[in-house]
């Protein structure tokens, strides 16, 4: 029976022990006020995508926490170098990076490693545009789906990209095991300790974002930085001739 609490679409969730994130305990003086911005991006293109699947999930558990969400689809997006930046798969998705405060990544495991549909996206997001960093001092929950036993390589990669792009990665993770069983006829996750465990990164990444935001410009701000200058800093991290 599926199970509503405010207009929510939740079936596997006991409210009784959902819990609400207390904003006046982790948001900071500097918080700017607005439902967190978290951007969702998933790692298939297939027509019944169990990585969209999750990621869905996610988005759903994000609204009850308040969240302001977007999903990129990454139908259409070229590979990496393949066109210009001024595509306008590649445009969206570095708009709706700029525009987000924390992002939510989830990708199926493919030959022991994450898929070229999710490499593709995270590659499409430069360091630097301008003088503005698109995933600097933001956070960053990583999540996989596996067509057989549980594994951790692709999150442990997703871990390494999100340190690279200077994100706050959460210590929670989640990777679900032969993802084909997890998922009922309506495309919803089934309740297992999968789902608790999907539950449990949400909740921390919604946490994380509130004590992150408002805050990340000193947490971010280096000395190297501060004494070189604007141009040079974006000619070095761009490498526009690599």
């Amino acid at each position: 029976m599926t199970v509503k609490q405010n207009g929510h679409d939740l079936p596997n969730i006991d409210f009784e022990h959902m819990q609400p994130v207390d904003t006046d305990y982790y948001a900071g003086a500097g918080d700017p006020g607005h439902p967190p911005r978290i951007l969702l991006l998933y790692g298939s293109l297939r027509p019944r995508s169990f990585s969209k699947l999750m990621a869905l999930e996610a988005e759903r558990l994000l609204k009850w926490h308040g969240c302001e969400t977007r999903m990129f689809d990454p139908h259409g997006l070229p590979l990496p170098d393949s066109e210009e930046i001024d595509h306008p798969k590649v445009q969206e998705l570095r708009d709706l990076a700029a525009w987000s405060e924390g992002m939510v990544w989830v990708s199926p495991e493919l030959h022991g490693a994450m898929t070229g549909i999710m490499k593709a996206q995270i590659d499409w997001i430069p360091l630097a545009l301008g003088a503005v960093r698109p995933t600097q001092g933001k956070t960053l929950a990583v999540m996989q789906v596996c067509g057989g036993s549980q594994s951790f390589n692709t999150v442990n990669q997703m871990r390494v990209l999100g340190r690279w792009m200077r994100m706050l990665t959460i210590p929670n993770q989640s990777s679900v095991a032969k993802a084909f069983m997890e998922f009922d006829d309506d495309d919803r996750m089934k309740p297992s300790t999968y789902y608790n465990r999907l539950v449990d990164v949400i909740e921390e990444l919604v946490k994380f974002t509130y004590l992150v935001r408002g805050r990340a410009e000193p947490l971010v701000d280096r000395y190297s930085e501060r004494v070189e200058s604007a141009a040079e800093l974006s000619k070095r991290v761009n490498q526009n001739s690599l």
